[in-house]
């Protein structure tokens, strides 16, 4: 299988649907490619289009503050992707047909990163890995087996910045809940 930098220079020139026409960067994903811990998100926005990074924007900015302090770890020990690669025009929902395009990205990160807890933000990334159509209010709160490890369904970062405080703190629940899963504890 080839590696994590072979596969983030194939999707660098993908053309695989018509997201790829618009796109500045293709955000393919970063951090540590061992890492116990992975976080999958839905794709970029306007700012991760423009520097080539997943969540770099004011989510970015939640997550990484949440990820210090409900689990003591930076993005350094953790990796960050997206189910798609390539920003909607106006940030629109990604289509079918797109988040299958690029679906093998997702699979060959999954695969070769290995990690023991996924932890999907929001909608379309918890409804891929889980293959559900059940929405992110109704899966969150628990944790679900996943190849092997574990996956802690929570909100987008952007819906908790939209939706206060109740949002955020049922966030820090499931950062929690993928803490203690990574310690080892009991589902």
């Amino acid at each position: 299988m080839p590696t994590l930098s072979e596969i983030a220079v194939e999707a660098s020139t993908c053309t695989r649907c018509r997201l790829a026409d618009n796109r500045t960067n293709v955000v393919f994903g970063m951090g540590n490619p061992q890492a116990d811990l992975m976080f999958v998100g839905e794709g970029p926005g306007a700012e991760e289009d423009r520097q080539g990074l997943p969540f770099v924007g004011r989510s970015g900015q939640l997550l990484d503050r949440l990820m210090r302090q409900e689990i003591g770890l930076t993005r350094e020990h953790c990796y960050v992707a997206n189910v798609i690669r390539c920003r909607p025009p106006g940030n629109r929902d990604p289509l079918p047909d797109e988040i299958e395009a690029c679906s093998p990205y997702l699979e060959a990160q999954l695969e070769l990163v290995a990690p023991r807890v996924v932890v999907t933000l929001g909608n379309f990334a918890t409804r891929r890995l889980l293959h559900t159509s059940e929405g992110i209010s109704r899966l969150r709160g628990r944790s679900y087996p996943f190849r092997g490890g574990h996956l802690v369904p929570t909100y987008h970062p952007a819906a908790a910045l939209r939706g206060g405080g109740e949002i955020v703190a049922e966030m820090r629940a499931d950062f929690v809940r993928a803490k203690r899963l990574l310690a080892g504890a009991a589902p």
